[in-house]
């Protein structure tokens, strides 16, 4: 019977920056993943003779070498930089609501603010304020919990304990009247899942911050490139990593974790396991109910398992520019009403009150698809309970006729996009259920509203020797998880004596 430090259960972001992190530092580390390739999310497939990027749209907190970001100091204390090719983007995004609102913006403050004032000059002064606050409160937050300050008061941050519990709505109503201008400076909620409504404006903040000043990214080779370079890390420093290989049960003696056992009955040591899987498979299915601490069921009855989405990985046989594609990030949207959108998630129907984004990669990395080529991605997002009302039979039909509703909206912008399509992969949130084996085919783990913030509802260890990493235990995104990953296996290690 093998026996090892730590085992981490799935190779996805967090799961492979937390085995790189234990493996570094001299930890004898197993990574069980149970599919055949690394990354989660974080994964390419090929159709054709295109390689699908099957997420990462804009990579935060990578900033450049003079000005690092977090991620990029992260993944240079990992020891992969190297093996990395970052590519910065030149627009922030475009955001479009056909005969209505058309705004690029640029990731700098000076230009994005010129832009948003050149096109609403009647609420010049309030852009300002408004960024200006941004930058503001989240200076706060990274002094305050970036660099863990023990006396966080309200006489130090004043302005993190005056915005931290308030929706972005309350904030945007308070600096702006025109909804046009709103939704000009909110289309990052659906990174988020929740509208302005719902999310904390410290999140958007944050994401606003890290976009602006540290640039959005593009990953030459795509998310795969950073999955394979961790995952080859994990094994140069000593560790293993192990695919097809799902774990069925974390074992647990006299409330420690003991070691896991794996679908094909293997039983392996450990005094410390870090989980990638979703808080409920962790909790439900890994462990015995006699093994769950009361404390876990009431903070998951308190949580609403959050948003998957509906995609379509489109190649097309034309160059960006012959399609009228000049702006890499583009969101879509068909009105103002953030809330009608949220709303419309829930439903497997596609229309007028969708919003979308949509991703040419081409755009950004010539390439990234073959010469004279385009690879783009349209997604929505949508809850996973509609689609599994959804009878097997009706599956293919309703995924092809949905796929038809998303392509129309797109054609308001981009006429005649779908006479260039060459390859098509439609991802429902039942593909995303297969593929990342989460509750409901969710994208984003639990839904991140206020009153679950770490705040309220910290990434506690019920059991000794069992960590949670990942999006169902803090915040999501590519940036967050990574980041988590490896402060998770930097925490193991302090437990190891290493």
């Amino acid at each position: 019977m093998e026996h090892y430090d730590a085992v981490v259960i799935g190779a996805g972001n967090a799961g492979l920056t937390a085995g790189a992190a234990l493996a570094q530092g001299d930890a004898k580390v197993l990574v069980l993943e149970r599919h055949n390739i690394p990354g989660g999310c974080a994964t390419s497939f090929c159709r054709g003779r295109f390689e699908f990027e099957v997420a990462l749209h804009q990579l935060s907190g990578v900033g450049t070498p003079e000005k690092p970001g977090p991620l990029r100091m992260t993944l240079d204390q990992l020891g992969v930089m190297d093996q990395l090719d970052f590519m910065p983007m030149s627009d922030l995004y475009h955001v479009i609501i056909p005969g209505k609102l058309d705004i690029l913006l640029e990731p700098d403050r000076a230009r994005a603010t010129a832009t948003l004032q050149r096109h609403f000059p009647a609420e010049a002064d309030n852009i300002e304020a408004f960024i200006d606050l941004v930058y503001k409160v989240f200076g706060e937050v990274i002094g305050a919990f970036y660099f863990k300050d023990p006396e966080v008061h309200p006489d130090k941050y004043p302005l993190y304990f005056q915005y931290g519990l308030k929706p972005l709505q309350a904030v945007l109503d308070q600096h702006f009247r025109d909804p046009l201008l709103k939704t000009a400076l909110t289309p990052y909620w659906t990174y988020m899942g929740l509208p302005p409504s719902r999310l904390s404006f410290i999140d958007m903040a944050a994401m606003l911050f890290a976009y602006i000043e540290f640039l959005p990214y593009h990953l030459k080779g795509g998310s795969q490139a950073l999955s394979n370079a961790l995952a080859s890390r994990i094994v140069a420093c000593g560790g293993k990593v192990r695919y097809s290989c799902p774990v069925e049960k974390i074992l647990v003696e006299n409330g420690r974790v003991a070691g896991v056992r794996t679908a094909d009955g293997e039983t392996i040591q450990t005094g410390q396991v870090v989980s990638n899987a979703s808080k409920i498979a962790t909790y439900i299915d890994m462990l015995e109910p006699d093994q769950v601490p009361e404390a876990v069921w009431g903070e998951m009855k308190r949580t609403s398992i959050g948003p998957s989405a509906f995609t379509l990985y489109l190649g097309l046989d034309q160059p960006p520019e012959a399609l009228g594609i000049s702006s890499s990030t583009n969101f879509i949207l068909g009105h103002t009403d953030a809330d009608a959108v949220y709303d419309q998630m829930k439903n497997l129907e596609i229309d007028h009150r969708d919003g979308m984004m949509m991703t040419c990669y081409t755009l950004i990395d010539p390439g990234f698809s073959p010469p004279g080529t385009s690879q783009v991605a349209l997604i929505t997002l949508k809850f996973g309970d509609a689609w599994l009302q959804v009878p097997p039979a009706q599956y293919a039909a309703e995924k092809y006729r949905l796929a038809d509703a998303m392509l129309q909206k797109a054609e308001e912008v981009f006429p005649g996009l779908r006479d260039h399509i060459e390859e098509m992969e439609i991802a429902t949130p039942i593909t995303h259920m297969r593929y990342l084996d989460t509750p409901r085919g969710a994208i984003y783990g639990f839904e991140k509203h206020i009153k679950d913030s770490p705040v309220f509802l910290p990434n506690r260890a019920h059991i000794d020797g069992l960590f949670l990493a990942g999006g169902w235990a803090g915040p999501n995104g590519f940036q967050p998880t990574l980041e988590a990953g490896f402060k998770t296996g930097r925490a193991v290690l302090r437990r190891l004596g290493k």
